[in-house]
């Protein structure tokens, strides 16, 4: 009995044991709990952030449970053990005093995609349980701590980091590899993309092979040194392989076919030489390979084995060569493929049509040959750039059928022929078709159904034989921003719709047969940067309404029929860079009246091949400040012209003009913002050269040829340090030439000829370095390179002293040579005169002649008052 209440009595004192216990414990558990939320609320006070793009330290609350807080995660007794605060804007910097330190429970911490600008604090050795942090691109700077090398239960160490773009990198500096990662013994993914490691292949190579449990490296942009250590393959667990952008300077080991589990392998722009081994395309597992950028890597594709599980395969920018094996069809899996800018050739295998998961295909600037296979089966592919090759044959809607999520299509610069399919324009996501520079004819028929063109946004057809008039139903795009349909063969009169358009921002018609007048519909939104209706048979005025285009930059009317003045209604178009109204019928004095709004941004004008007369504009010189290198030019920048089609997707639409330089016509396809010209020549301009051109301190080209200007050439013309082009002949100059321009060391080419100059040339490096025809027709002129002489006074003599000791003697041989000249000249004259038949002889070969000397010069027909003509034109 006794032992029986001793019992009882045992029990209801375990019983109050235990409930006292967990009294306790439930007391510091919510003790516990209190200070982390308290020490979580102090970490969001001493942070800054910005509340409008945060989306969890914008939530966090004395009301609520820090368990419940976003970002916050606990475990079954409440201690936090993960924390992410990524991408939530933080700046202003992490310190040891931060509360985060006191969160020892913490396992998991992510501060990935922030602005802390401040070093990693050593305060991160206090988290001893972490196993996995994540400090990539957080904004850290400066010396990585040894104390992150004890945080010996990590798994995963993200560190990545940019801020070496702005002068600011994370670095070892103070230890190296081998002292941060010798006790992280059970690390699996180590990143640390852009860290300043500067080491050795040796080196950093060794430093890993302590690391057994590595399955993922990512060490791109490191500063790492080669050669690649063919050791590496002991570690037998590495998959991903990421070590692009550093200066190896190595082979690739034939040991890397070797590594067991490799899945990726990334060894871009690593200055990588020798022979590519084959074999590491064969790996087993290897589904992503990327070797770009390696200009002097070689190497060729293998036969590739069946079910390969290769999804991505970039070489693009190395030598590879060689032909596409037919078994690229094994791998069912490939994704993407890129072979552009390397040695490839061959014809493409048809069997690249059963590539269904393809998504991506870029073969472009290659040697490859023969037709284009039909991808009709690869109906995720959104990428198609087969570009800058050698590609036959003609494409039809076979070839498109099905591919209804492609985005781009590029097969510019090929030798494709016969006419393009309609069913081209129907693809329903299609945003750029650039079809440039092939063989293409035929007429663009009209599409009625106005799904049709309706999601293009960038068309070239430029460089074809295409005929015909424009389709009407490109106007029912309203998405269209650049159409390039330049030198094709396109005819009739410019649709209306085109200049009524608000989101065309190119409209590039040139050399084509477009004929009547421009239409006067330029919208008031009119958001047009650049118009080229260059060589047409266009006719009439500018439109007035082209002014409501305040965004042009480039506009090319040149060698048109166009008959207006100066347009000074278009002061107002600040933005302008490129007017080129060359070879048209423009006419009356250049210059406009109250010229508060000019084009300051002026850079390349061509007025030549006109009817203009009057003064130079020296007011508008004086606005035209984007010549005048000191104030807007910075040399070392090379910006070109061009229109930014997608801002995110890499569209750009790159323009081009015709310039005349060094007596040439050159077509300047990149447009850089230092290209500076002008070109006034072939007018009927008068008076002296303003001195305000000498303001021009970053021209490169000054033409005022075939002209009247008269006067001298003024000396202050040495301050155009950057002409190249000086082009002053056929006019009225007179006087010396000017010494200073001896001192315009990158002029290359001198045109002075048939003017009134006189003296002598002055002695300087350049300008005897030019032809004699450089000053040719200048009397007076003497001096290298001149076969003329000059006297030790500098005074030009021709005749013997004999003659000259006696002014009043007849020279008897000067006068004979004199009479059989007048006699000869006559026995021509005579019968050119008084015998038809010899005149029209006589002129048919002249133009003959001048025809052959001169491409441009063309023997036309005209018909006035019923009679028949035949006349030289000058074609430009």
């Amino acid at each position: 009995m006794r032992i029986h209440h001793l019992s009882l009595l045992s029990l209801i004192f375990c019983y109050c044991f235990l409930i006292h216990r967990m009294f306790d414990i439930t007391a510091v558990s919510g003790q516990i709990v209190e200070d982390q939320q308290q020490s979580l609320l102090k970490l969001k006070n001493g942070l800054k952030f910005n509340p409008e793009k945060s989306r969890k330290l914008v939530t966090w609350n004395q009301s609520i449970d820090c368990c419940e807080w976003r970002g916050v995660t606990c475990d079954e007794e409440g201690h936090v053990i993960g924390l992410d605060l990524s991408g939530e804007s933080i700046n202003g910097g992490l310190d040891n005093s931060s509360t985060l330190f006191k969160l020892q429970n913490l396992q998991q911490l992510n501060l990935a995609a922030n602005n802390l600008g401040s070093e990693i604090p050593s305060g991160f050795n206090k988290l001893k349980r972490l196993t996995y942090l994540n400090l990539s691109h957080a904004g850290f700077v400066g010396q990585i701590p040894i104390e992150i090398s004890y945080l010996t239960w990590l798994v995963t160490l993200d560190i990545s980091s940019v801020s070496y773009l702005y002068g600011q990198p994370l670095k070892l500096e103070n230890i190296d590899l081998q002292m941060l990662v010798q006790n992280l013994t059970m690390i699996r993914q180590l990143y640390m993309n852009g860290v300043s490691v500067s080491a050795q292949g040796n080196e950093w190579c060794n430093a890993l092979l302590q690391l057994h449990n590595l399955q993922e490296l990512g060490m791109s942009n490191c500063n790492l040194s080669g050669p690649l250590d063919p050791s590496l393959t002991r570690l037998e667990n590495l998959s991903v392989i990421r070590l692009d952008q550093n200066n190896l300077s190595s082979s690739v080991p034939e040991t890397f076919a070797e590594f067991p589990n490799l899945t990726i392998l990334h060894l871009s722009s690593c200055g990588l030489t020798g022979v590519f081994p084959e074999k590491i395309f064969q790996v087993a597992t290897l589904s992503d390979i990327d070797l770009s950028f390696n200009y002097h890597l070689y190497g060729s594709l293998p036969e590739f084995p069946l079910n390969g599980p290769l999804r991505t395969l970039v070489v693009r920018d190395t030598s590879f060569s060689g032909a596409i094996p037919d078994s690229v069809n094994n791998l069912r899996q490939l994704s993407i493929l890129n072979l552009s800018t390397c040695l490839f050739n061959g014809t493409l295998p048809s069997s690249m049509s059963r590539l269904m998961e393809l998504t991506y295909l870029d073969l472009s600037f290659n040697n490859f040959t023969g037709p284009i296979p039909s991808l009709n089966m690869s109906n995720n592919l959104m990428h198609l750039d087969l570009s800058h090759n050698d590609l036959t044959g003609a494409i039809t809607s076979v070839h498109f059928e099905g591919l209804r999520k492609l985005v781009q299509i590029d097969l510019q610069y090929n030798l494709l022929n016969g006419s393009i399919p309609s069913s081209l324009f129907a693809l329903p996501l299609v945003k750029t078709i650039q079809l440039s520079n092939n063989h293409f004819q035929g007429q663009l028929d009209e599409f009625s159904n106005t799904s049709y063109l309706s999601s293009i946004i960038f068309l070239s057809l430029s460089n074809n034989s295409l005929s015909g008039s424009i389709p009407h139903s490109l106007c029912n795009n309203s998405n269209l921003l650049v159409l390039d349909v330049s030198y094709n063969q396109f005819n009739g009169k410019i649709p209306e719709c085109l200049a009524q358009s608000d989101t065309l921002v190119v409209l590039n018609l040139q050399h084509n047969q477009f004929n009547g007048s421009i239409p006067d519909k330029f919208p008031l939104s009119c958001a047009l940067k650049t118009l080229d209706l260059n060589s047409n048979l266009l006719r009439g005025p500018i439109p007035k309404s082209l002014a409501n285009c305040t965004s042009l930059e480039v506009l090319d009317l040149g060698n048109n029929q166009v008959d207006d003045g100066f347009p000074c209604f278009l002061k107002t178009i600040s933005t302008l860079r490129v007017m080129v109204l060359r070879g048209n019928k423009f006419h009356g004095h250049i210059g406009c009246s109250h010229t508060n709004s000019t084009w300051h941004m002026l850079q390349i004008v061509d007025v030549a091949f006109n009817n203009f007369s009057g003064l130079l504009p020296a007011k508008c010189f004086k606005t035209w400040k984007a010549m005048m290198r000191d104030e807007y030019h910075d040399g070392s920048k090379l910006i070109r012209i061009g229109s930014q089609v997608l801002t995110f997707g890499g569209i750009y639409y790159q323009d081009s003009v015709t310039l005349t330089r060094k007596g040439l016509q050159m077509k300047f396809v990149n447009i850089l913002s230092i290209l500076t010209s002008v070109d006034f020549s072939s007018n009927n301009f008068e008076g002296t050269i303003p001195e305000e051109i000498m303001n021009f301190t970053g021209l490169f080209c000054l033409n005022l040829s075939h002209n009247a200007l008269a006067g001298q050439i003024p000396s202050s013309m040495g301050n155009l340090k950057q002409l190249q082009s000086l082009d002053l002949s056929s006019n009225r100059f007179d006087g010396e030439i000017p010494s200073q321009l001896a001192s315009l060391n990158f002029l290359s080419y001198l045109n002075l000829s048939y003017n009134r100059l006189v003296g002598k040339i002055p002695v300087g490096t350049q300008l005897q370095s030019f032809d004699a025809s450089s000053y040719a027709d200048n009397e007076e002129l003497c001096g290298v390179p001149l076969i003329k002489s000059c006297g030790d006074d500098g005074i030009t003599y021709g005749r013997s002293r004999s003659l000259q000791t006696r002014p009043h003697a007849i020279g008897w041989n000067f006068l004979s040579v004199e009479l059989g000249f007048i006699f000869g000249l006559g026995l021509i004259i005579h019968p050119l005169l008084f015998r038809k038949q010899w005149r029209h002889w006589y002129w048919k070969r002249v133009d003959s002649i001048l025809c052959l000397i001169f491409p441009q010069l063309n023997l036309e027909f005209e018909r006035h008052g019923g009679q028949s003509y035949i006349v030289l034109r000058w074609g430009l």
